[in-house]
């Protein structure tokens, strides 16, 4: 896929690695529309790079996608690219009677958004002469670490909508990109949490030269690992992973 002359929407742009991909995407000549539920972050953003266009969007119910999609199309008729990335990551104890509404939502907004979106926006995609979805899924997809069990669980249930979408639009103008990351520094989750995790910029240089050399699966490093391991290796990452201090 050409980074260069497309009209691209990534979801949860507002920040972490939604904005770090709407960023290189301008950069190499893209028109890049980011939305999110936090307008001081669209307004930051806008401010660092004037050229986005910024829309407060909420994923996490069907009104809002519907809403989002509509006016996408509506304003920018050239859309091509969806670029599902927006995501949320709770800590869950689930023997101490969570919220259910908590998990609720990060079910809504991790899993049933990109679906919904993906259903949503294919018509139109499909008209684009060249198209592209991208799903942004996790390391974690393969081998989960316990005490994120929801957050693991949409990813692995959105890398399997993800390999199901691209079979059935096979043949059609639209590639189905999977970028899998590791755990990267940004405030997923909360700030600090993943301080240990890989820069945006490394993630970045990794994936988006393979994305225009045409890899349509695309992980770095520890998630390159987890997504060729075997069951063994699954299993023994698993361990590592959640091992009790």
């Amino acid at each position: 896929m050409r980074l260069s002359g497309n009209c691209v929407l990534v979801t949860g742009g507002g920040s972490g690695i939604g904005l770090a991909i709407a960023e290189k995407l301008l950069d190499a000549g893209s028109e890049v529309i980011i939305c999110g539920r936090r307008e001081e972050k669209l307004r930051e953003a806008r401010e660092r790079r004037p050229a986005l266009h910024t829309r407060a969007a909420d994923v996490a119910t069907p009104a809002g996608r519907r809403e989002l999609c509509e006016w996408a199309v509506a304003a920018f008729p050239r859309l091509n690219v969806l670029v599902n990335n927006a995501g949320i990551q709770r800590r869950v104890a689930l023997a101490e009677a969570p919220s259910w509404d908590g998990i609720e939502e990060e079910i809504a907004i991790n899993l049933e958004a990109p679906i919904h979106l993906t259903t949503l926006l294919i018509p139109h995609l499909a008209k684009q002469p060249r198209s592209a979805i991208w799903n942004v899924t996790s390391g974690l997809s393969f081998a989960p670490m316990a005490r994120v069990p929801v957050y693991c669980a949409t990813k692995a249930a959105l890398h399997s909508f993800t390999l199901s979408l691209r079979h059935q639009l096979a043949g059609t103008p639209v590639e189905v990109i999977r970028v899998i990351p590791p755990a990267v520094d940004t405030d997923l989750g909360g700030p600090g949490l993943h301080t240990f995790g890989v820069p945006v910029s490394e993630l970045m240089d990794s994936v988006l030269p393979r994305i225009e050399a045409g890899d349509l699966e695309i992980a770095h490093g520890f998630a390159q690992q987890s997504s060729r391991g075997s069951r063994a290796d699954h299993d023994a990452m698993f361990a590592r992973m959640n091992q009790r201090a």
